[in-house]
């Protein structure tokens, strides 16, 4: 999983204006599924599930298949936003968090029977 945030420059518009594009076909490859909570890519396995508030527009890009997939999504919508909206983004900041696997049960000690 990546997580991104999208800060706005002045106009705090940005997540409207994306939303707009992307329902009325502006944004090509780009989708809105289940009610406007996740962006889709036509060609890349996956989605984008997003929220806004202040300005600041907080995403997280999951891919099912393969696993590890997540940058090609990624860079499709990194590209398409510094290419069309670069004059109202004031700054992108990208996380990679540590993976979920981590976390392990500890077995338990077998005892052999007497």
């Amino acid at each position: 999983m990546i997580r991104f945030q999208i800060v706005d420059r002045d106009s705090g518009q940005l997540y409207r204006t994306l939303v707009t594009a992307m329902r009325e076909g502006q944004l090509h490859t780009l989708h809105l599924a289940k009610r406007g909570r996740r962006v889709v890519h036509e060609r890349y396995p996956g989605w984008i599930t997003w929220s806004h508030a202040r300005g600041v527009i907080d995403c997280e890009v999951h891919s099912p298949r393969p696993a590890g997939s997540e940058w090609q999504l990624f860079s499709a919508v990194l590209g398409r936003l510094a290419h069309k909206y670069s004059s109202r983004i004031a700054g992108i900041n990208v996380q990679f968090p540590a993976a979920d696997a981590a976390v392990r049960r500890r077995e338990r000690k077998r005892h052999r029977a007497r």
